[in-house]
């Protein structure tokens, strides 16, 4: 099956550089313009199905796929960001100013660093890979879209290298606004001794539909 990783057009956080986690930011008029040209760009596709993360600025993004595609989006919570717990909203400038000791931790090493009421950084792997593999199982020999964002595009990513998720900024990955990440998925029972890659990654961040913004 090919699994289509869409970001969600630019968010208000986006643009104010918050760590905006599973806070609600509604896309801004540059977002909604990604989106328009990622809609029209998927509606030349043949997708058998649309899902979205639950948080609005993904769902927004959906919404617009969902116009000219015709296909409903059916809502994906095991794809919703990272949660930052009490650090959630707050800027990556108020971050190193009010929170030195979280940025000395992340400097020291690859271990991820906890946050003050945080995400479980395996968890948040887990949670993201089961449900994107299950995706995979549930509909072969499909093209499927799933508009999320860009950490659980990362994470899975890292999964279908057979890279460990460590903590790094900026990420060794970068997925922009709007981008597809396209994941070509083998169909069937996959053993996980074999030779052959269960899933390889055919197309990374492609923006050629955002040419000009």
């Amino acid at each position: 099956m090919r699994l289509l990783l869409v970001r969600h057009g630019e968010s208000a956080g986006n643009t104010e550089m918050r760590l905006q986690g599973r806070g609600d930011y509604p896309l801004t008029e540059r977002g909604l313009e990604q989106a328009l040209r990622l809609s029209e760009r998927l509606r030349r596709l043949s997708l058998g199905a649309l899902y979205s993360s639950p948080i609005k600025r993904a769902w927004l993004t959906a919404d617009v796929v969902s116009e000219a595609t015709g296909l409903e989006p059916a809502e994906l919570p095991g794809v919703q960001e990272y949660d930052f717990g009490e650090l959630s909203g707050i800027t990556y400038r108020e971050l190193v100013e009010r929170h030195p000791e979280i940025i000395e931790r992340a400097r020291q090493g690859p271990d991820l660093p906890s946050l003050p009421g945080g995400e479980d950084r395996e968890g948040f792997r887990h949670r993201v890979c089961e449900t994107l593999w299950g995706l995979a199982d549930r509909h072969p020999g499909a093209s499927v879209a799933v508009v999320t964002h860009a950490g659980p595009i990362v994470v899975f990513c890292l999964d279908v290298l057979g890279l460990p998720y460590f903590y790094q900024r900026p990420l060794p990955l970068r997925v922009h606004n709007g981008s597809i990440t396209v994941v070509e998925v083998r169909d069937g029972p996959w053993d996980a001794q074999s030779p052959f890659p269960r899933a390889v990654i055919s197309a990374f961040n492609d923006t050629c539909h955002l040419q000009g913004m």
